[in-house]
Order: C-alpha cells, then structure tokens, then sequence
C-alpha cells in the first residue's frame, strides 16, 4: 500500500509568482538565464543556479551545487522561504483553458519507488540522474517535484473538494497561461483522513520526473549507509510528489522530427512506408486515433495507417503507437536506432503545435515529421504495472508543474 506522509514544508511567504519557476529539465541554461534576469527571487537561482556564475561554466561542476546551496540557504536566511511549523498536506490546482487538475502533495517513499510501490515507465540517464542526485545530497532537499498519478478514490475526492471551499495561499496565472493555486492543508483531520486513504491505494504511477524519482532514492541509499541504524521512516527515505487522480491527467502528443529521408526519393520513401501503413494524402495534420500517424513533408500532410500484422495489439510496449512508428519506420527505413542519442531526430511536445512540424520542414531545417495520436493513462499504467519500458519520449503532460511552491527538506535529527 502506498505511503503517503505530511511534512513540514518550506514554501514561499509571498511573492509566490516571482518565485515558481518552471521544472529544471524542461529548459536549458540560457533559457533559464534569461527566464531569471532581473528577478533575484526566481527558484530558478536555486534549481538552475549555474545562472548565476559567468556564462559557459559547466553545469555539473562542483561550483554549480555550492551555489544552489548558497542560495537556498539565503533564500532561508532572508526569509523569502519559511518552513511550516507543523506537517501538512498541500493541494496544488492547474488550471489549462476550461480544465483543472487537482494534486495532493506529500512526501513518498524512496523504499516504495525500489519495490515498485512507485512504478516507473522509462529508463533513466546516469549523468542526470547523477546530477540531481548531488543537488538533492548538497541541499539536503528535493526542490522539483515528481508528478504521480493514482486510480481515483473516492474519499480523497470528498477532502480535496471540502479544500477547494477555503481560502489558498496563492492564485496567480503563468506567463504560458496556466493558472497556478496552493492550499495548506494543517487540519489534523484531513491529514489523518489523507494518510488512511492513500493506505488503500496499492500502487502509485511515475507521470513524470523519472530522473528526480531515481535521485532521491540514490541520495537515500547513500545515507542509509551512512546511517545504518536510521529506520524506513528517516526523511531522507522520502521524497516530493505531486499526486492527481488518473481521470483528471491531460497527456498530449509528443511528435517527431527526422532531417532526411536515409537517402530515398519522396516517391521511395512512400512507396516502402505502403508495407506497413495504408497511406492518403489526405491533408489532415492531426491522427483522429491510435496507430495513425500525420506526416509532414513537401508541403502535404498525409495519414498513415497501421496495417494488422504490423503490431502486437496483446504486447502492452509493442502497440503503443510510438512503438509501431519506431519498429517499422524510423529504425527500418530511416535508420534512427536509438532516438534518445541519434542527432538526425528531434521531438516536439504537443504544447507547440503541429505549426511547429511544419515550421521546421518549411525551413529546410528538417525533412519529414511526424504527428503522433496522443499515448493514454490507460496505456501508460499498463505498461507500468507490466514492469515494462516505454519507449523514449512516449508522454507529454500538460501543464508542467511549477517549481518553489514547496520544498522537502530532510530533517536535521536525521542527518
């Protein structure tokens, strides 16, 4: 069952807008820089603090780490962060156009996410997860949080919407348009209710912050060995997580770039894609549903469609639609073997648009793209709870969460 725990949270007193900040891996170092400039409150001083030593250091150098600990620490010390006074529950509302999703935050467990309480659908890199996990020992903290998922359940509905009736700490809108609300949940009754009805949950999901995931649980092997007689429920052996009910989760599509054709002919490439798809120009830039595909080139959108034979609609990995597209078109016909290295494929998340697809062909910079039929939570906990892999750049969720809301930090006695 799952374990969910309160904690005392380190969160902003006010300027709540100034301070979040986007997900440290979804922007890159000049982003950041620029994104920070002229606000010295931005958590990005803290999640991304390379911003703040001369421009073309090494964002994995040792200085980088001293940094984010310099900062977090006056962040502390000014008092532009405060630590709660008791452990609590925090609510976190996104709101995107007419949809909002609701998620719990609390702190979980490192030994869960090793037994696959906490399931995971993708693999993870050792330099990333090496660079978080010298944030997260250095800061003694886990400063992004994970984004979980869970089967709805009806009693943390009824908590969640007696909540959502009391006044938040904070409501503000994002420069990308995503409204941003936060409540502290202190009653001592809906903590205990909480606690007991995520108990009743068998497993809890990965949606994204697979890499955070893996170095909060590095860090929390690293100190069990250094403090051996340190019980499961010493707080470096948790960690921060937002978690929604599956209903409520938007995933959107996550398309593909490719700058040529592997030295075919347009007539070639679509006279051999026919194998295994029927294929329409039918100028159509989005799939209406799984295993069809948009493709972009010479001006013209066309379908494709998966023909049976081409996938294992039994096989939870293999019929995934990123999949079929791998297996039977980019591996075989473009020769991208390992799309997480290979420099001639990009990706585009569906925040961006088909619009983006286009661009980029237009330009010359690519030669074909790919639209994708967006993976589902259904699909997603299948292959999770099969202990299976998903393929790289399966699932894009929207909205992103916000970073300096709220910090978990290890408590002292345990350290």
């Amino acid at each position: 069952m799952a374990t969910v725990k309160p904690f005392k949270g380190i969160r902003p007193v006010k300027d709540f807008e100034k301070i979040a900040c986007p997900p440290y891996d979804v922007i890159n170092s000049e982003e950041a820089r620029a994104m920070a400039q002229g606000n010295e409150l931005s958590f990005l001083h803290i999640d991304k603090p390379e911003i703040d030593l001369p421009e073309g250091t090494d964002p994995y150098s040792p200085a980088v780490y001293e940094k984010a600990k310099e900062n977090f620490d006056k962040f502390l010390s000014q008092g532009i962060l405060k630590q709660d006074a008791k452990p609590c529950f925090y609510l976190y509302a996104q709101t995107m156009a007419d949809r909002t999703q609701y998620g719990l935050v609390g702190a979980v467990s490192t030994l869960e996410y090793d037994r696959g309480i906490i399931r995971k659908h993708e693999l993870t890199r050792k330099e990333k997860e090496l660079d978080r996990s010298k944030h997260v020992n250095i800061l003694n903290a886990t400063t992004g949080p994970v984004f979980l998922t869970y089967p709805d359940q009806q009693e943390l509905d009824e908590v969640v919407a007696g909540v959502t009736t009391q006044i938040p700490v904070c409501s503000f809108m994002s420069d990308d348009g995503i409204r941003h609300t936060f409540w502290v949940i202190d009653d001592d009754g809906d903590i205990k209710k909480i606690t007991a009805a995520f108990k009743k949950i068998p497993v809890l999901y990965i949606a994204d912050g697979h890499h955070r995931s893996a170095a909060a649980g590095n860090v929390a092997a690293m100190r069990r060995k250094k403090h051996p007689k340190a019980g499961e429920d010493a707080s470096f052996n948790y960690f921060l997580a937002v978690i929604f009910p599956s209903s409520q989760l938007f995933i959107m599509d996550y398309n593909r770039l490719v700058k040529d054709l592997n030295g075919r002919t347009p007539e070639e490439f679509i006279q051999v894609l026919k194998k295994d798809f029927f294929v329409q120009a039918t100028g159509l830039s989005t799939p209406p549903k799984r295993h069809m595909f948009g493709m972009y080139f010479g001006g013209q959108w066309y379908t494709l469609t998966a023909k049976k034979g081409s996938f294992n609609e039994e096989d939870p990995v293999s019929s995934l639609d990123v999949s079929i597209l791998q297996r039977n078109v980019l591996q075989p016909l473009l020769n991208i073997g390992d799309p997480r290295t290979d420099k001639r494929i990009d990706f585009v998340g569906g925040i961006r648009g088909v619009a983006e697809l286009e661009r980029r062909v237009n330009n010359g910079e690519f030669k074909v793209a790919f639209s994708m039929y967006p993976t589902s939570i259904e699909e997603l906990i299948k292959v999770a709870d099969a202990q299976l892999i998903m393929p790289p750049k399966s699932t894009w969720f929207e909205p992103k969460l916000r970073s300096g809301l709220v910090v978990y930090k290890y408590d002292e006695k345990d350290l």
